[in-house]
């Protein structure tokens, strides 16, 4: 590798020449004569004539490309591909070590943070502009703490700090330097200037600690304390705040629900499906409807806030009631504009997919209603669809007799999405947004989309790529042949009273 040739004696094709054998070499360094190199992998074969060898028939392979993908994808199995920060398989892994070495005796510290208003910034300017966010403090986080610490990126708008031996005292000034950096610094895009602050859950790693899942999830709730003391702040983790954060949480959650359904605090937008593919006609609007809440004051929340809480307390039957009769009632009332409609989309939960009483309230809906149920889609997550499939097989199939199209959404999210494909009957299948939103630069996400659009397309199903953000990605979503299109790139949600 050094670019001296190789002694006569180890050289393979002096060796194939002298010996008449054959050599197969997997991995070789080639100089040219300038000094620079590239890898190699060759075979050497000898030529006979008259039982001898006259010389050798050598072929070289460049494998650099190979060489430079293999690397790419080893650095992509530990790093997270937006902020180029270790990833959250790596810092589990890492965490465990730590772990080994507090049950010795040494003291750690780990660091769970969240971003405060990272969602007026995706709101507002989209999720590029968001994505550039967590490029640029990734790197101003990076910068404060130390060689042997680990940042990373767990996900969303969230970071992990793992400070080995890193005594609590001092983990608390980490964490306090990291919010205080956080809080100077300013996003700018466009014409716009923005500010973010961090809310931050020390928790010591010592003896005591039990595992991965206990280290992680005494930090998520301290951090979860920080933000409910008033956000953008640092806070040690105490034995009894996981209960209380629970309590708190979810019970102030139920409350809102429940007023929000006896206030009308709930409200629906809708956002644009557009056709893309090369033979799908423009037939009318196709939408999704979406789903929003508001409280006394006018504060606007999105689903992620409080649909766990309903999921957890059974109240997604409850809402999806209320979504989908809002839904027809908005349809009667606009009923002279029903034939611009091609489909209008409706989420549901997978609690709502169990529940016997709200298949019979759909099913009286449709017998009741005189909106056109070709024009309805009803539209659940493939975790939802999987985890009771033979309920949800019956389900869809059920109001797909009665005329209705289903979507399954966040395709490919699942570790077994093909496989259970075939089993449930759906008209179109969104593809999960995390593969599209980079695959314009990602080849391992354009291959994704590429499959999952081929398999769709091979049994009969329309497919809708989510996320598109930007006009690089629709072309390549064009080039692929995916049919539909939705994202903030195309049209941003909006209400429903202004789509038509």
């Amino acid at each position: 590798e050094n670019g001296e040739p190789y002694p006569r004696n180890q050289c393979p094709i002096f060796r194939a020449v002298e010996g008449s054998e054959s050599f197969v070499v997997s991995e070789e360094v080639l100089w040219r004569r300038d000094g620079t190199s590239f890898p190699v992998q060759y075979s050497v074969n000898p030529l006979r004539e008259r039982d001898h060898t006259t010389g050798a028939v050598v072929v070289f392979r460049d494998i650099a490309e190979a060489r430079a993908m293999a690397r790419k994808m080893d650095y992509l199995a530990t790093h997270d591909a937006l902020t180029g920060l270790i990833n959250r398989v790596e810092f589990e892994r890492r965490l465990e070590h730590v772990l080994s070495s507090a049950r010795r005796g040494a003291e750690h510290a780990l660091c769970y943070m969240d971003l405060d208003q990272f969602k007026i910034v995706n709101d507002t300017c989209g999720h590029v502009a968001g994505d550039e966010l967590l490029r640029q403090l990734s790197g101003v986080l990076h910068a404060k703490v130390r060689q042997s610490d680990t940042l990373a990126r767990l996900g969303g708008d969230e970071f992990g700090v793992l400070l080995e031996h890193c005594p609590t005292e001092r983990a608390m000034r980490v964490a306090e330097d990291l919010r205080m950096v956080t809080q100077e610094f300013r996003f700018a895009w466009e014409d716009r200037t923005f500010a973010v602050g961090l809310s931050v859950g020390v928790v010591p790693i010592t003896e005591d600690t039990r595992d991965i899942a206990d280290a992680l999830s005494a930090a998520d709730t301290a951090c979860y304390m920080a933000k409910d003391s008033g956000r953008n702040r640092v806070h040690i983790y105490h034995a009894d705040d996981a209960e209380l954060t629970r309590r708190r949480g979810e019970m102030r959650w139920v409350a809102r629900i429940h007023e929000a359904l006896e206030a009308d605090h709930f409200y629906l937008s809708a956002q644009s499906i557009f056709p893309v593919g090369p033979y799908v006609p423009h037939e009318g609007e196709h939408f999704e409807v979406l789903l929003r809440m508001r409280d006394i004051e006018g504060q606007e929340f999105p689903p992620t806030a409080f649909i766990p809480a309903a999921e957890r307390y059974n109240l997604m039957p409850t809402i999806d009631r209320w979504v989908v009769a809002r839904v027809f009632q908005w349809l009667r009332q606009h009923r002279e504009r029903l034939n611009s409609i091609a489909l209008c989309t409706i989420n549901l939960s997978g609690h709502s997919l169990s529940d016997e009483h709200f298949h019979d309230f759909l099913a009286e809906l449709l017998q009741e209603e005189t909106i056109p149920p070709e024009k309805i889609c009803f539209e659940v997550t493939e975790t939802a669809a999987v985890a009771n499939l033979p309920r949800a097989v019956q389900f869809v199939r059920s109001l797909r007799d009665r005329g209705c199209s289903f979507a399954l959404d966040d395709f490919g999210s699942g570790m077994s999405s093909f496989a259970y494909l075939k089993n449930i009957p759906v008209d179109f299948l969104k593809i999960d947004g995390n593969f599209v939103r980079d695959m314009a630069h990602d080849p391992i996400d354009r291959a994704m989309v590429a499959a999952i659009n081929q398999i769709g397309h091979v049994m009969g199903i329309r497919t809708i790529a989510e996320f598109v953000e930007n006009r690089e990605v629709l072309a390549h979503l064009q080039d692929i042949g995916v049919d539909y299109a939705q994202g903030y790139g195309l049209a941003r949600p909006a209400p429903l009273d202004d789509l038509l």
